[in-house]
């Protein structure tokens, strides 16, 4: 644990307490941690005040302890603080600093002995034990309540208080009391309470503990206050005191902390050698004064300096000591770093800051390799091993110190490579820890000039050991410089004369005429003097003189010295002031000015090749990079090269805006283009909606698209790159806007009507020319029984949605009314404007029907009787409306509701259901015509914004004037021949099939002789089953079948159920075969804000008229002549005419079938008479005179339905 920071430990989990009563009792437990902090002797907790060791210390360093991420004791808390000043009551803390001769924390048990007591303690008699084991350092005595409350004469019950003390009575006859206690509270289980007795050395064993009730004892049945000794423990003390490791004892109680909390500390951490002449300031870092003579101070001290810290790792046994000899260190290099890291810099927030500083806990076992370079990143420092010591290079201001061109490398010249643009990153997100919210953050480091090239590429960086904002920021520079500027790299060869004279980290100038473009350096060919030269290759050379021309060159004793030039004349050049000494002939010698400027790079590696060689890779290097990395300042450019010329950016850029098809779907674009630069065959196309981040894509040609366009403003930017792939200076930039795929679809035109029967008419309309109409949308088709005043909002669908791509439909025919159409886009926007059509009589009926019953639900008196199930009937608007999903229950300011009808968000995720009050029964199965009277309104009822939740893109009316977004459906339910109103009772079980709690129902009935998928109504009359309708899912057996509950049960008992009905299906205009009818309404939303309106409901049934002959009847011959016989003769219909039924509007044998005869062979005298006429026949006497008489006759009967 190195410098300033904070250690966490994972939390473990224990079980929660329950709630209590306020005045209850509740057992109260503590937990005590011994905490390991670190190897070697820490400095200590920074908020701490007094002396290490003293209660003041213990107690001030509660600052530096968070439980849970909240400290312990409050930071403004001053040297004797107050119980408010604690966030957390109950916590102690001890610390041990790691030193060689600290001392074992006390009252820490090593080993305890529990022994059970179980004695009542009363008044007059105190419950004692002995202590005989001289070993034991503590007595624990528990005391339990197996009740403490006090019933009131009222009924309540409130709690009681017993007071105790605990004596303890050495074998010398001291008798001390050591506790005094009151216990006082309410409970109705065992309650525990623990009292720890510390037996100090020199105690005189055997000891006797007594525990004594002060109380008196109650005498009362409704005072329940009676305690037991419930047991003790015997505890010896953990003794070692864990010489040289830093830890801490933490205890704090269960109430406060149910589970185990997150526990941090904020520490000085391990103490390290220090130079002589340095003085740790109050941030951790170094100051030095005087001259480093590579010696130490005697005593260690904290310090958070990288480099020392470093140096201790690798010198100490905790670290790598035993493997790395201290004197195989460079130490000068080390404190070369130091210096660097401890110099105070802009720390971004109005004050300075330790340029580096190591804040890190190294808890975990890592390869050496990597811990070292770990703590040598911290400082941008590079170890290296050169000259038979281990040395540290820090990437810091360095002046170069040697030359290098084509005279003094291999014929090979210089290679250089740099990195792909794919790796470089344009933001950097840095994470450090922050101490103040105990958390890792992140700060966020972006060039926005690299953007414009690059794009957004973010990489996460981790700052290791940081611990701050200003650092992690300086971190992001310097990386983000680093690796978008100084990723090239140059590897040449050298000989001996000029490889052995750098190592790593030494800073050298290139001059490549290659790269340059000219040749400006090479050997002296004579030194002349301090202040001239003459120099090789003349007619091969630049020799510049203008632009603040300047000459360096190498010395004799290596050093490399730069003067400006004043002249030059032929091959001789002349500097305005004297080098140290007379440059030597046939040494290195350059010319730079400010058209061509000498490359920098800084040495990575060195490496001895065969015939005294050495390759040497250095990394471009920009001096003036720090004060950009420290303080934000420009990086001024650099022309190393005179190939580079930008170019134009593009002109005229223009955009266009089109919805096209592209893979089968409706989609927008923003089509750009440009007028194309001359000599560019690449751009850079940047563009960004809102104000949001640019997105950057990298093209060939001169126009670009952008897909799925929002509603909204785009900014478009353009670069052009030249050859060597550099933009141009300024984009060519432009806003365009969009309305994306916002616009609503254009109305349904020409819309027309054929009768087809009278079921059905077909709709023709023209087909829509959108095409997120056409792919992907929809043509919606909404009817209303109101001839006049229909709109789409108080229409309901008639079919469902149909295929955007379509110009007709048949639909069911709604005899009077109106159709209502629109277009849907694939966006689920409407057409502004609805087209109607109105249907009047469109196919007059042919023949008579029969109207069987016309209910209207919204006509009875109240309306609307029947179940309602998430729906209601509002007075307000006089309809049946949505429920809603708010509770009067959670209500808190009933004044502030406006309309309690409508109280929250309609219930838009379940809808509601309305079932009709009565069941249709036509007394035997027959083909029924149905058709539906539906009418209704979306409506708003709290026009509120703040409950519209979809995409305000999405609207269909921002105004709140309709609602679009609501429905109705009616659906209907037959069952065939069984009485709809039948009630059968049988048992049932609902569990899982295995005897546990489970959905599976199970109905007991001999023979019940029902089926799969069948619809039945359950009603459970005992046990917990909810009634309601289900559907058959198995059929075991003759006597059983099951059904899916939809909440899981255990249960059992009686029930009844009804006649089987098929599933109810979608009610639309037609004929449906059955004698059972059943109706249910279905209200939808899907907006939360929308509800429908349903204000009038209901349904026509009417029966068609039939013919019936004897033709083809059962009794008839080929014929189909009947012979009457000679007595009264009984006919059977072929099929069954309907004559009323109770419960229609045709009572019953009201409409018996009129019967037409046709004698075959009559003779004069011979009439007849019918009798008995019912729906399923009728009696027939043929007669001459009074006598019946045996002739052939035909019948004809009409009548309504076709029974089965």
């Amino acid at each position: 644990m190195f410098g300033n920071f904070i250690s966490q430990v994972i939390p473990i989990l224990f079980p929660q307490n329950v709630d209590l009563p306020e005045d209850a009792l509740q057992s109260k437990q503590f937990q005590t941690l011994i905490e390991l902090l670190g190897s070697g002797e820490l400095e200590g907790f920074p908020s701490a005040t007094g002396s290490k060791g003293s209660t003041e210390y213990n107690i001030s360093a509660l600052k530096d302890v968070f439980l849970n991420n909240t400290q312990v004791l409050q930071q403004a808390a001053g040297t004797s603080p107050s119980d408010e000043d604690f966030n957390f009551p109950n916590v102690t803390f001890e610390p041990r600093f790691g030193t060689s001769d600290q001392t074992a924390i006390a009252g820490i048990s090593e080993t305890e002995s529990e022994t059970s007591v179980g004695v009542t303690v009363t008044q007059s008699t105190p419950v004692s034990r002995s202590i005989s084991n001289t070993n034991v350092d503590a007595v624990r005595v528990t005391v339990g309540f197996p009740t403490l409350q006090k019933f009131e004469d009222n009924g309540d019950i409130n709690g009681a208080e017993v007071a105790l003390t605990i004596q303890t009575i050495e074998n010398d006859g001291t008798t001390t009391t050591v506790i005094t206690d009151t216990v006082k509270g309410r409970t109705a289980s065992t309650y525990f309470r623990d009292y720890k007795i510390n037996l100090p050395s020199g105690t005189s064993f055997p000891v006797t503990i007594r525990v004594n009730r002060t109380t008196a004892d109650s005498t009362e049945t409704t005072l329940q206050d009676s305690f037991q000794w419930s047991s003790f423990t015997e505890i010896i003390n953990e003794s070692r005191a864990y010489a040289n490791f830093a830890h801490v004892a933490l205890r704090f109680d269960a109430e406060t902390f149910p589970n185990q909390p997150r526990r941090m500390y904020r520490i000085r951490g391990t103490k390290i050698k220090i130079p002589h002449n340095g003085t740790v300031r109050a941030d951790g870092s170094i100051s030095y004064s005087g001259t480093f003579n590579g010696t130490f101070k005697t005593d260690k001290e904290y310090s958070n300096d990288p480099a020392w810290i470093l140096y201790d790792l690798l010198t100490t046994s905790k670290g790598f000591g035993d493997h790395i000899a201290e004197s195989s260190l460079d130490v000068f290099s080390f404190f070369s770093a130091s210096q660097y890291a401890s110099e105070q810099v802009d720390d971004g927030a109005g004050g300075t800051e330790a340029r580096f500083s190591c804040n890190v806990v190294l808890n975990s076992q890592r390869a050496a390799y990597d811990t070292i370079n770990n703590l040598a990143s911290v400082m941008r420092a590079m170890p290296f091993y050169s000259a038979g010591a281990v040395n540290i290079s820090c990437d810091k201001p360095t002046d170069p110190s040697y030359i290098y061109n084509l005279s003094n490398v291999s014929e090979a010249g210089f290679s250089y490579s740099s990195a792909s643009k794919d790796t470089k990153y344009t933001v950097v997100n840095v994470s450090y820890f922050d101490n103040e919210t105990q958390e890792v953050d992140y700060e966020t480091v972006e060039d926005t000039a690299l953007q414009a090239k690059y794009g957004i590429v973010t990489k996460n960086l981790n700052g290791f050991a940081c611990t701050s904002r200003g650092q992690a920021a300086r971190l992001g520079r310097w990386f983000l410089y680093t690796q978008n500027n100084e990723a090239e790299t140059v590897t040449f060869t050298a000989s001996l004369e000029s490889g052995t004279i750098v190592r790593v980290g030494t800073v050298i100038n290139i001059a490549d005429p290659m790269r340059a473009g000219v040749r400006r350096g090479g050997r002296i060919k004579t030194g002349v003097s301090t202040t001239q030269i003459i120099v090789d290759d003349q007619n091969n050379t630049d020799l510049a003189t203008t632009g603040s021309a300047t000459l360096s060159v190498i010395l004799s004793d290596g050093t490399l010295e730069t003067k400006t030039i004043s002249s030059v004349s032929g091959a001789t050049i002349t500097v305005d002031s004297a080098f140290s000494s007379v440059p030597q002939t046939n040494s290195v010698w350059v010319i730079e000015n400010t058209s061509v400027e000498l490359q920098t790079f800084r040495v990575v590696s060195v490496t001895e090749q065969e015939l005294l060689n050495y390759q040497i890779v250095a990394v471009v290097h920009d001096p003036n990079k720090y004060a950009f990395v420290e303080d934000g300042t420009a990086l001024p450019a650099r022309t190393i090269t005179t190939l580079t010329a930008l170019k134009d950016s593009p002109s005229s850029l223009q955009g266009t805006e089109q919805i096209v098809v592209l893979n089968n779907r409706a989609v927008s674009k923003l089509f750009i283009q440009w007028q194309p630069v001359s000599g560019v065959t690449e751009y850079m196309v940047q563009y960004r909606f809102q104000n949001e981040n640019f997105i950057s894509e990298r093209i060939t040609r001169s126009d670009f698209t952008i897909f799925e366009t929002l509603n909204g403003t785009y900014e478009v930017r353009v670069f052009s790159y030249n050859a060597l792939g550099k933009p141009s200076t300024n984009p060519s930039t432009t806003i365009f806007t969009t309305v994306g795929k916002t616009a609503l679809p254009a109305d349904v035109q020409n819309v027309q009507i054929e009768p087809l029967s009278d079921q059905f008419v077909r709709l023709r309309f023209d087909k829509s020319t959108d095409v997120d109409v056409i792919h992907g949308g929809n043509v919606v088709i909404r009817s209303s029984n109101l001839t006049t005043g229909a709109t789409f909002t108080n229409a309901v669908d008639v079919i469902p949605e149909l295929s955007g791509n379509i110009s007709e439909s048949i639909v069911p025919n709604i005899v009077n009314g109106t159709y209502l159409l629109a277009f849907r886009d694939d966006g689920g926007r409407l057409s502004a404007n609805a087209a109607s059509i109105k249907n009047i009589n469109t196919k007059p009926d042919v023949f008579p029907k029969l109207t069987v019953l016309t209910d209207r639900e919204d006509l009875d008196s109240p309306p609307f009787q029947g179940v309602r199930d998430d729906c209601f009937f509002s007075d307000e608007v006089n309809g049946l409306v949505l429920g809603s999903t708010d509770l009067l229950d959670d209500v808190t300011d009933f004044d502030a509701i406006a309309d309690f009808d409508f109280l929250g968000n309609v219930d838009f995720l379940t809808g509601g259901q309305y079932f009709f009050k009565s069941t249709l029964d036509l007394g035997g199965k027959q083909p029924l015509k149905l058709r539906r009277h539906f009418v209704t309104q979306g409506f708003l009822p709290n026009d509120l914004i703040d409950k519209r939740t979809a995409n305000v893109d999405t609207w269909t009316d921002f105004d709140g004037a309709t609602a679009f977004n609501v429905n109705a459906t009616l659906s209907v339910a037959v069952t065939s021949d069984s009485d709809p109103d039948l009630s059968v009772s049988a048992t049932y079980t609902i569990n899982d099939g295995s005897g546990s709690a489970g959905n599976i129902i199970t109905i007991t009935k001999t023979s019940h002789g029902y089926s799969v998928g069948s619809l039945v109504t359950l009603d459970f009359t005992s046990g917990t089953g909810v009634d309601g309708d289900y559907i058959i899912q198995s059929v075991p057996n003759a006597n059983t079948y099951t059904l899916t509950s939809a909440t899981s049960l255990n249960t059992s008992g009686n029930c009844t159920y009804s006649a089987e009905f098929e599933p109810y299906q979608k009610f639309v205009n037609g004929t449906y075969i059955g004698r059972g009818f059943k109706f249910k309404c279905d209200l939808l939303s899907t907006d939360p804000a929308q509800s429908i309106e349903i204000d009038q409901l209901g349904y026509f049934a009417e029966l068609d008229s039939r013919t019936e002959t004897s033709l083809g009847n059962a009794a008839a011959s080929s014929g189909g002549f009947i012979a009457s016989g000679t007595s009264t003769k009984s006919v059977t219909f072929t099929d069954s005419f309907f004559t009323g039924q109770s419960g229609t509007s045709v009572a019953a044998n009201s409409v018996l079938p009129s019967i037409g005869i046709t004698i075959e062979n009559a003779i004069s005298g011979d009439f007849f008479t019918l009798s008995n006429i019912t729906g399923t026949g009728f009696d027939i006497d043929i007669k001459n005179g009074s006598s019946n008489v045996n002739r052939n006759f035909k019948y004809a009967a009409t009548g309504f339905g076709r029974g089965s």
